[in-house]
């Protein structure tokens, strides 16, 4: 790992703990040359996972595409970053246990899944761009089940 301020390759570890439920390791790291203290984040990668779309069509998982929707239902409400950040995490642990691939209905009810228990009106937002509602009866069925 490359010192930011000198570029220098030569740097050591001084602290190292683990973050995200589990899923990331924080360290901190000093540079041998000029002393510089910076943080970095070790995460594992989901870069084989793939989404299989309504549509047949598969494409890259993409873990800020889906923190940007979870975050719009979220809009003007009381959230920990946090939280979303370990639900996400866990889902990606989940769903990489299951394979290569993942349908996009997966992942959508398991992200509704998680946001019944965190959020209710989260939960409500999600589902109507989620589900695609048409009328409000869809909607009543919702917050009846």
């Amino acid at each position: 790992m490359n010192c930011p301020k000198c570029n220098n390759a030569d740097t050591k570890v001084i602290d190292s703990r683990v973050v995200d439920n589990g899923q990331t390791i924080r360290r901190r790291r000093e540079c041998e040359y000029c002393q510089t203290r910076f943080t970095t984040f070790e995460k594992r990668g989901y870069t084989e996972l793939m989404v299989i779309k309504r549509d047949g069509t598969k494409e890259m998982y993409d873990k800020a595409k889906l923190k940007k929707a979870i975050l719009l239902s979220f809009a003007k409400r009381p959230v920990d970053q946090e939280v979303i950040n370990t639900m996400i995490a866990t889902l990606e642990t989940e769903w990489s246990l299951q394979g290569n691939d993942v349908t996009s209905e997966q992942i959508g009810a398991d992200v509704l899944e998680q946001l019944k228990t965190i959020d209710p009106i989260a939960y409500v937002r999600f589902a109507s761009v989620y589900k695609s509602f048409a009328s409000l009866e869809q909607f009543a069925s919702l917050l009846q089940s």
